[in-house]
């Protein structure tokens, strides 16, 4: 039973990928197109894994990200390759659900698919997603592998303001980029997927220890008469 549940949730990983347009439906390699700062530029995933594996900047997108993460390269490095252990039904269960659809719309606040925006950004995100957890282990490098099409930071059109809303309240610095910037937000997403993940209920009614049976009620005192 299990795995016919693993497998239609790999299916319907999939069929989110056709909902979204022609242009959009390919293999990232841009998983980063900065459209903030004083020009756009894009980072290509080659260069965060360069980055990731050795610590090595090799693009000045990427290091134009790092110095506005609020972070040092090293904890971002850290962090990005940081792995958590999930359980993809789990996963899927919270993503799927009111609470996880109002989470990836709040993830995506500023970065969402190139060409699409945010119109399929919750399909996009959340395919990354539970394709990473389909092993029942995610890390932020790992998701932003499983992108399905290139993705954008936006800050344009007084409607985007090129930051993003980190999970993790109460981990970051408030007021400084530690508390909106991208990489910052990668930095925390697989952190709140594990501890939103929803267990089943099912489950759960079945582990639960029975209630102890109640104590007889005390006997009430006889006179010696």
């Amino acid at each position: 039973m299990l795995k016919r549940l693993i497998a239609g949730l790999a299916m319907g990983s999939a069929l989110s990928l056709s909902v979204l347009p022609a242009s959009a439906a390919v293999d990232n390699n841009l998983p980063v197109r900065w459209n903030t700062g004083g020009a756009v530029w894009s980072t290509n995933q080659d260069a965060f894994d360069t980055f990731l594996g050795s610590g090595e900047v090799t693009d000045r997108g990427l290091a134009g990200g790092l110095a506005r993460s609020g972070w040092t390269s090293d904890e971002i490095r850290t962090g990005m390759t940081k792995t958590y252990n999930v359980d993809l039904v789990g996963v899927s269960r919270f993503l799927y659900s009111d609470a996880g659809v109002k989470f990836l719309k709040n993830a995506t606040n500023s970065y969402f698919p190139y060409w699409s925006m945010n119109t399929y950004a919750v399909q996009a995100l959340r395919s990354a997603i539970i394709a990473d957890a389909a092993d029942g282990v995610i890390s932020s490098a790992t998701i932003m592998r499983a992108l399905p099409t290139d993705f954008r930071l936006a800050d344009f059109c007084n409607t985007y303001t090129g930051a993003q809303n980190i999970c993790a309240e109460g981990r970051c610095q408030e007021g400084t980029a530690q508390c909106t910037s991208l990489l910052s937000w990668y930095v925390f997403l697989p952190a709140c997927i594990q501890a939103n993940q929803m267990a089943d209920p099912v489950a759960q009614v079945r582990t639960v220890a029975p209630a102890p049976a109640p104590a007889p009620m005390a006997e009430p005192i006889r006179g010696l008469w």
